[in-house]
């Protein structure tokens, strides 16, 4: 019976070579982690003499050239980390200056706002009472004004005295109107002639008719008010007639010999010149009728 070879010793064979060649590759990779440590330690690491593997297979690792630039990379890492970490903190604070700023601005506004309501609260009071104030002087004022024509009223009818021979005497109403206004006003141009009023007779007298008026009494107040229209206070205004003013001369006539006959009796009286002149009643009153007395 033929033997067949035994193999089992080549199979042991090949075993063993491949543990061999695995605990190779370890000490390769051993004894290069211990060289990186030791030119570590020692200070500097050439990058040209490190070479990982066998042969042709061996690769080449790049390391730092020097220990200070592995703690600068240690350090850099360091600083962006502590940035990190700071970061949070310096927002926080901004923020807070941020805030601290926006609630100084809104508390100036708000005392800026009050300061100014005060102000326009005072400006309004301080104007109410210099209203209140004028409108006192002003009653005052007019209190004080009617007292004194009050008084010179009365005292102007106790010492006007009634005149001796009254002027209406002398006045013919019985003749008809066109002989009245004709008389009238040849004797009121006369009286006026060479001053603003002169021609202005007919106007005069017709007035005179139509409203009942003694025909010499408007021409002689405007003799004692303005010198027959010469110094008129108010246009048109002859005979210092209130606040009145008019357009001409026949319009201004015909209106103040209308108002001597509705307020004043249509005739000269004392009564009638404390009210057409209370300040100086007895004076006026004199001039006036001596003035009529002349025509």
């Amino acid at each position: 019976m033929t033997r067949r070879p035994q193999k089992r010793p080549l199979a042991r064979k090949g075993a063993v070579a491949a543990s061999t060649l695995g605990i190779g590759a370890i000490s390769l990779v051993l004894v290069g982690c211990i060289g990186i440590g030791f030119a570590v330690a020692g200070g500097t690491v050439s990058e040209d003499n490190l070479y990982l593997g066998v042969g042709e297979n061996a690769t080449r690792v790049s390391l730092p050239r020097d220990v200070d630039d592995v703690q600068v990379a240690f350090a850099a890492d360091a600083s962006e980390s502590g940035l990190a970490q700071a970061s949070p903190r310096d927002v926080s604070a901004g923020v807070a200056r941020i805030q601290e700023e926006q609630a100084r601005a809104e508390a100036e506004r708000l005392a800026a706002e009050e300061e100014a309501r005060l102000a326009e609260e005072a400006r309004l009071e301080a104007e109410r009472l210099a209203a209140e104030e004028a409108e006192r002087a002003r009653i005052a004022e007019l209190e004080a004004q009617q007292a004194a024509a009050s008084q010179a009223a009365a005292e102007s009818q106790v010492s006007v005295e009634e005149p001796s021979q009254p002027a209406l005497s002398e006045i013919d109403w019985g003749q008809g109107r066109e002989s009245f206004i004709a008389e009238w006003t040849a004797r009121i141009d006369a009286y006026l002639a060479g001053s603003p009023l002169a021609g202005y007779g007919s106007v005069f007298a017709t007035a005179a008719w139509d409203n009942g008026v003694d025909p010499r009494l408007s021409p002689a107040i405007s003799n004692t008010e303005s010198t027959k229209g010469s110094f008129c206070f108010l246009p048109y205004n002859a005979w210092g007639w209130g606040d009145s003013s008019w357009s001409s001369w026949e319009e201004a006539i015909n209106a103040h010999v209308a108002g001597l006959a509705a307020g004043y009796g249509g005739v000269l009286t004392p009564a009638g010149a404390a009210a057409y002149c209370p300040p100086h009643a007895t004076d006026w009153y004199n001039k006036t009728l001596s003035q009529m007395q002349s025509m």
